[in-house]
């Protein structure tokens, strides 16, 4: 009785607290991310979300504690900073104001904050952010095998063909299994002889490591660090070690070495042959004991190294494993390292040393053999199910000495076979059996996009032939970035369905340390994708760290010129319009703004505004009279004609409007940063560039621009460069050629989204449902009918190299902003205020989604049912938003929550509207 009396005193008390319009604080953010373990910013930026189950409820004030410990921050003692009471609605980017912060220190904080009723919060659970050492702190020595000059490895980033010098291109691969480009082990043992208070590592190991202590993998990352151009920025990661990983007496660091992007081969298939040096390391480990001493165990010349099994790795090309080479123990303590050999000091790579704040790439799912084909004896074809970015895990049993030989590839010859042949080959994986039972192996240090396996010469489960090893198992692992997903979208309609997964899908697969074009033949981050799917991929994906990273490997790639490459790192220098065309470099000014847009933050506009308007001055010396005319236009743009360069739409018509939209966009940042000499001058550049714009391109008496094209149309209505006199002629002509062409699209990559938007912005979601709602290429459909898992690189795929790119995905932001009506005000970015303004078209019956943005979870979901729409909202709290049906409302009773009323501006909470149709 006693239980049941405390439980109901417990309901009642929660209902109490709910019925006051209580709010909670959770989510803590430390520079957009949880408990983050390298901060540099000297003052940091604080964020939080509110929790309640009440409507309309704001944040009137806040109040910060940060401490030195958590059992300070516990008894509420701030002797680092108390904020105070504020009164403030702000919860987001809050800059930390307290006493200088020291580094490789960590701290912790919590948050109350007080409603519009003057009602308190509990204090917030508590977070912590640790801050990164200082360039002094680090003062990295880098070791490996071999120094950079006795390696004799290449230099320059020069697009090496079929026709690379033959000598050169065989001195490269007898290169291949030397300490210049081998994957090593390294190792270091220390002592503990003290009880540890922490123990932080910060660790680089190029192009990829693997950081073992005691035997055990520490973190789950999978090819770390992330990409950059190692000449300008090195990534280091940092790692907390718990009381678990490191024992009294002797322990054992042990480092794994791999080429990546930073050293890659010329044997086997590869796209470029490009060396930043030879693999390797910097590591430092600051442990401090609970006596308030301190020791640091780095890299220096008392660490050793050995060749590890790893015979070959190859970013492009694969990987080998010879499992007779392993050397057991080798990275736990009392193993015999008197046959390793000292380590050389080497030079450290030109780039400044960064502490990596984005996620990791990590495993996210395993996929099972779904289909299993022997195509002659002992040789065999698995289908996987999934066409992903991955690497194979194999379980084998055999005698020691036999190799497996594991192909994969994205799609099947006519005889079978898998097909690499438009994706990059040869591209294939080795395993040396030691003949030990069952062994089972995966690649660490390369990976392609595949569906299908290929092996020959196996058993398959069962042992048939005794000469040949056996196939246990197998499975395909995809491997994305960790940022975590956005959002959710479903409707009635079963091709957007579908093409929301397969789009989707893509986009994971190329969602790596860059966003890349594809996972196998190229993986280069080509960076129109990002700004044309901008919308769809920040509906999808939490982006907040990664943009920023993505910002500073576009800095670091801009010349001294002030071009931004068309590939972002730029490992390989292509030359012309495939180094130097708008609507790529155009991201650079794009970006920031769109980071604004949804995440309220304008520290990129402000970080990276140079970078902007040198971006937009270098256009200006490329332009005659206002017309800059080089590029490569609309890519793969839709037609008979053999897809590339832009055929249907001038390619002047295509840079200029890019031209002129970054220059309104810096124009639109010296108003925001209050730069008044810029305002004035990009203004006027930007209106120039579009008076020169009209002039060129546009038919006064046909109403038309360039071409009479889709692009040519859709681009000077989605940028507002048409007159407003000639908007509606203008988008009459775009309706009138979508009919002519059957409901269909002609435009390509770059085109796709300007189409879509031009349409969607101005009442035309019709056009938009008709234009993809069927099986027919160009379309979604069409490659759904064809059976594929990801969006591919052309609109047939038959015609298209890679089964695997996300260029063509640009529908995202429809479905996200038209169907279900998720819509961004611009007045106030981060979605602090929003709309709901959702579309009924075709004979949809149902749409829903959600988008966890930076203030809480954002819903939207419609229905028609008995002549009604029944709309269902859900608005963080903290903000608000506007609702615009998609019916007249001037005749129809309007019912929010059941009751009649005509204000459709709500604030947060949960809201169920009902209208007739």
């Amino acid at each position: 009785m006693k239980f049941l009396k405390n439980i109901v005193i417990l309901f009642c008390l929660l209902i109490s607290f709910i019925s006051n319009g209580q709010i909670s604080v959770a989510h803590l953010r430390c520079e957009m991310a949880e408990n983050p373990l390298a901060v540099s910013q000297n003052q940091p930026r604080l964020s939080w979300q509110l929790v309640s189950g009440t409507s309309n409820v704001l944040q009137t004030a806040y109040q910060i504690m940060v401490a030195s410990s958590e059992k300070k921050l516990h008894n509420d003692e701030a002797d680092v900073w108390d904020s105070g009471k504020v009164v403030s609605n702000k919860n987001l980017q809050l800059s930390y104001d307290g006493k200088s912060l020291k580094s490789e220190t960590k701290y912790f904080w919590k948050v109350k904050v007080w409603n519009q009723n003057s009602k308190a919060s509990h204090w917030s659970k508590p977070a912590f952010f640790r801050t990164a050492p200082s360039e002094s702190d680090l003062n990295p020595i880098w070791i490996g095998a071999i120094t950079k000059a006795d390696s004799h490895l290449p230099e320059g980033r020069n697009y090496h063909t079929a026709t690379f010098n033959k000598e050169k291109k065989a001195s490269l691969i007898n290169a291949s299994d030397s300490l210049s480009r081998r994957s090593i082990m390294l190792r270091k043992p220390f002592s503990v002889n003290k009880e540890i208070k922490e123990a932080v590592v910060y660790i680089s190991g190029l192009g990829h490591y693997e950081l073992v202590i005691n035997g055990e993998k520490i973190g789950n990352s999978e090819f770390a660090p992330l990409w950059t151009d190692y000449d300008k920025t090195v990534n280091y990661n940092t790692y907390e070690l718990t009381a678990n990983e490191l024992e009294k007496g002797e322990n054992v660091i042990g480092v794994l070495l791999g080429n990546g992007m930073y050293n890659t081969l010329a044997e086997r298939y590869s796209k470029f042959y490009v060396s930043f040096g030879p693999p390797t390391l910097f590591f430092k480990m600051k442990v401090i004991y609970k006596d308030g001493s301190e020791e640091i165990i780095k890299s220096d010349e008392s660490w050793k190294y050995s060749k590890s099994p790893i015979t070959y790795n190859s970013i492009f090309g694969g990987e080998d494993y010879n499992a007779n080479l392993e050397q057991k123990g080798w990275n736990e303590k009392g193993f015999n390292d008197a046959n390793w050999k000292k380590v050389v000091v080497q030079e450290a790579p030109k780039g400044v040393l960064r502490a990596q704040t984005t996620t990791p790439i990590i495993v996210q799912k395993q996929f099972e053999v779904k289909e299993a084909k022997k195509l002659k004896p002992n040789f065999y074809i698995f289908n996987m199910g999934q066409n992903l970015s991955g690497f194979t895990t194999i379980k084998v049993k055999g005698k020691k000495g036999q190799t497996v030989r594991v192909w994969v590839g994205e799609s099947l010859n006519e005889d079978g076979t898998v097909g690499q042949g438009k994706t990059g080959k040869p591209y294939y994986y080795d395993y040396t059996l030691k003949g030990d039972g069952v062994e089972e192996w995966q690649p660490k240090f390369s990976y392609y996009g595949f569906q299908y396996v290929q092996i020959e010469n196996i058993n398959y489960k069962e042992v048939k032939n005794k000469n040949l090893p056996t196939l246990v198992d197998l499975k395909s692992n995809f491997i994305y970035n960790s940022a975590g997903e956005a959002g959710t979208f479903e409707c009635s309609n079963d091709i957007f369905n579908k093409t929301h997964w397969l789009i989707n899908n893509a986009i994971k697969s190329n969602f790596q340390s860059v966003f890349t074009d594809c996972p196998q033949r190229e993986k280069l981050g080509w960076i129109e994708e990002i700004h044309l799917n901008g919308p769809g991929l920040m509906f999808n994906y939490n982006l907040e760290s990664y943009i920023p990273a993505t910002m500073q490997n576009i800095s670091d790639s801009q010349r001294d010129n002030g071009l931004i490459p068309t590939i972002v790192p730029e490992y390989v220098v292509f030359g012309g319009d495939f180094t130097d065309s708008p609507e790529w470099g155009v991201t650079g000014v794009i970006l920031p703004w769109m980071y604004y847009e949804y995440y309220g933050d304008a520290s990129l506009i402000e970080k990276y505004y140079p970078v902007m308007k040198r971006y937009v001055d270098y256009l200006g010396t490329k332009a005659t009279n206002h017309i800059v005319s080089h590029g490569l236009g609309d890519w793969y743009d839709y037609g008979t004609h053999a897809a590339g360069y832009s055929k249907n739409s001038p390619i002047a018509l295509s840079a200029t409007s890019h031209y002129f939209y970054g220059a309104s966009l810096v124009a639109k940042a010296a108003k925001l940063l209050n730069k008044t000499e810029d305002i004035a001058k990009y203004e006027t550049l930007t209106s120039d560039i579009k008076t020169a714009f009209n002039k060129e391109f546009f038919n006064t008496e046909t109403k038309q621009y360039g071409t009479s094209s889709q692009f040519s149309n859709a681009v000077p209505i989605f940028m507002d460069i048409v007159e407003p006199q000639y908007k509606a002629a203008v988008m009459q002509n775009l309706l009138n050629d979508i009919k002519a062409k059957g409901d269909r699209l002609t435009t390509g990559d770059v085109g796709n989204r300007y189409l879509f938007q031009a349409l969607a912005r101005n009442g035309e979601n019709e056009t938009m449902y008709k234009m993809n709602n069927h099986y027919d290429a160009p379309g979604y459909g069409f490659q759904i009918k064809f059976g594929l898992t990801t969006l591919t690189e052309q609109w047939d795929p038959r015609k298209g190299n890679s089964w695997n790119h996300f260029m063509m995905g640009q529908i995202e932001e429809w479905f996200y902003q038209s169907l279900a009506g998720i819509v961004p005000d611009a007045e106030n970015p981060g979605f602090k205020h929003f709309f709901i303004q959702p579309e009924i078209v075709g004979d949809m019956t149902f749409v829903k989604a959600t988008y966890q943005s930076i203030y809480g979870t954002i819903a939207s979901a419609w229905e028609k049912k008995d002549g009604k729409l029944i709309l269902k909202v859900e608005i963080p709290a903290n903000t608000s938003a506007t609702v615009k049906l998609p019916v007249s409302t001037k005749n129809s009773e309007i019912k929010v929550n059941g009751k009649l009323t005509k204000n459709l501006k709500l604030g947060s909470g949960k809201y169920t509207i009902e209208c007739k149709i």
